[in-house]
């Protein structure tokens, strides 16, 4: 028996969430099946020690609990909100349903933090040392086998997505932690000196915080982003609000678990389980400092207004490649393509919106190749899933409005996915792309909807020739949001041209260029915008989480023969 049940959970630990669904089925039913599942996993992967929740074993008999954390505090709200299992529906977390009522706590917190935070170069600098610990001992629990296999897990509960791009998160965590650990932090602080006019006199450049500050961050990364957000203004020496899109927000919840398991003090990082409208008056009222904010560009523009521009965004991403004029590694480039579109069944804000394909590529049949690589994906491997902010009806809607544009045709996919159990409220549509003539969106109607964002599985492919690469930049340049981008080519003058003459704030340039998979060691975010925050670098950790402040001293001595004149 033994034998059999550790067959059983090697095979358990390597199913991706689709295939559970049989499983979850029963569960309705039968749910001790599921839990002897559940167990026979945990022979190969034991529970952390701080974990609250079983990733493998949440379902509607036994839901994962969320709880807020305010002043070091766990604790509950007098409602709960209920987190559906994106793949069939029923529930599987509750969370706290935190009211206006109930916000007071966290606006004292907020508002009564010092303007010069928790710390900073000339107040409590013990505190970099004690992050920069946190962090290696942080790292060094991530890098527990069965500590990644809980957040991968939990991950693919959460937002399904396949077993490799699940994985992808816990991993960047744990680099970036490793990137900050030891003097790291301290470094993040460094100051700089310049000489002054006179014996005693220099000037002295130093980063300070900023003191209660927020971070709003969506479904789509739900450990990588809060996370990496989070500590970033903690090491700066902020106290930091959290609040996650309630749906996904149990994962940062257990990191935050971790994290004081390792040594963060409970009272750095306040989380709130809430709707937006809560958490926007808690920035409100709390006077947030700064708030940093991941997600759509309609809430990015309404915090901008109600903060007074005490923001940073990395908002909407609707992100273009071009394909320049010499094709090559044609089956790479298809294959990148197909990543950049369609991984996570698009629901990155790095995701290729717009392909631009020169005439070139097309007489290597690239476009071909794409549809063949995307008719691959499927659910049972979570490499197509359920989308999470857009139903299906509203999908294919936006498919028939691009179907519109004139010369416009469907390049492939365009249907909805069968034989599955993921509610009516999320979309279930196979990889798409419209393809459109790049002469109609000349017409601005036409443009405008072309560039509609739509978070999901669906690129628009325009068709270029020589010639018209002026035209292509003026597109390039017409979009709202400036995020990621990429140019493939090698032919240096077209690179230096294109380069030259667009402002996207990632921009991955040569024959493998991409547009999504930033990894933790370069900057991610946008540009053309003062607002534009970032994320993973020193340079992204310094620009969103201080301010730079200019000390002068002046210690003298004065001259004995000094004599003052007024002016």
């Amino acid at each position: 028996v033994s034998q059999q049940r550790a067959v059983a959970g090697q095979w358990f630990h390597r199913m991706p969430a689709a295939s559970m669904m049989p499983f979850r089925g029963v569960a309705r039913i039968w749910s001790p099946a599921r839990q002897l599942l559940a167990v026979q996993v945990r022979g190969k992967h034991a529970l952390p020690s701080w974990a609250t929740v079983d990733p493998d074993a949440m379902c509607s008999s036994s839901p994962g609990i969320g709880r807020n954390l305010c002043g070091g505090e766990w604790s509950d709200a007098a409602k709960t909100m209920d987190v559906i299992d994106p793949m069939n529906g029923e529930v599987m977390i509750k969370v706290p349903d935190t009211d206006f009522s109930e916000i007071g706590p966290y606006v004292e917190r907020m508002k009564n933090c010092p303007r010069s935070g928790l710390h900073n170069p000339l107040k409590n600098p013990e505190r970099y040392n004690l992050l920069g610990e946190v962090c290696a001992k942080a790292a060094q629990e991530m890098r527990k086998p069965e500590v990644k296999y809980f957040y991968a897990r939990l991950i693919q509960r959460l937002t399904p997505k396949s077993w490799v791009q699940a994985n992808a998160e816990p991993t960047i965590t744990r680099k970036f932690l490793e990137n900050y650990s030891c003097d790291q932090v301290r470094y993040l602080a460094k100051s700089f000196g310049v000489s002054g006019d006179h014996t005693g006199q220099n000037s002295t450049g130093i980063r300070m915080p900023f003191g209660g500050c927020g971070v709003v961050t969506p479904f789509n990364f739900p450990l990588e982003i809060p996370a990496l957000q989070t500590l970033s203004g903690v090491f700066m020496g902020n106290q930091i609000t959290t609040k996650v899109d309630e749906k996904v927000q149990l994962c940062v919840e257990q990191f935050l678990r971790m994290m004081h398991h390792v040594g963060l003090p409970k009272t750095d990082v306040d989380l709130i389980y809430s709707r937006g409208p809560v958490m926007n008056q808690i920035l409100v009222d709390g006077n947030a400092r700064m708030t940093l904010f991941t997600g759509s560009q309609h809430v990015a523009e309404k915090l901008c207004s109600d903060l007074k521009g005490k923001v940073k965004l990395e908002d909407a991403g609707f992100d273009w490649k071009v394909l320049g004029p010499d094709p090559m590694d044609v089956e790479y480039v298809a294959w990148q393509s197909d990543q950049d579109a369609y991984a996570f069944s698009g629901q990155k804000c790095s995701a290729q919106s717009m392909l631009f394909v020169h005439e070139n590529w097309n007489k290597e049949g690239i476009v071909e190749k794409l549809a063949e690589a995307a008719s691959k994906r499927n659910l049972k491997d979570l490499t197509i899933g359920p989308v999470m902010t857009w139903s299906t009806k509203r999908f294919m809607a936006h498919v028939e409005a691009c179907l519109k544009i004139p010369g416009a045709t469907l390049a492939f996919g365009g249907k909805p996915l069968t034989g599955h159990t993921i509610p009516e409220v999320y979309g279930a549509v196979e990889p798409t792309a419209v393809r459109i003539p790049i002469e109609s969106l000349k017409d601005p109607e036409c443009f405008k909807v072309a560039i509609s964002e739509l978070f999901g599985p669906f690129q628009v492919i325009v068709d270029w020739k020589e010639g018209q690469l002026p035209l292509v930049l003026q597109m390039l340049n017409g979009m709202e949001n400036h995020l990621t981008a990429g140019v493939v080519s090698n032919d240096i003058r077209f690179l230096q041209h294109v380069l030259g003459n667009t402002i996207s704030g990632t921009t991955y340039a040569g024959i493998r260029a991409r547009t999504a998979g930033a990894p933790q060691q370069h900057w991610f975010g946008p540009s053309g915008d003062p607002r534009a925050g970032g994320i993973h670098t020193p340079e992204a950790i310094k620009l969103c989480w201080s301010s730079h402040r200019e000390i002068v001293y002046d210690f003298g001595p004065v001259a004995a023969d000094w004599k003052g004149t007024q002016s």
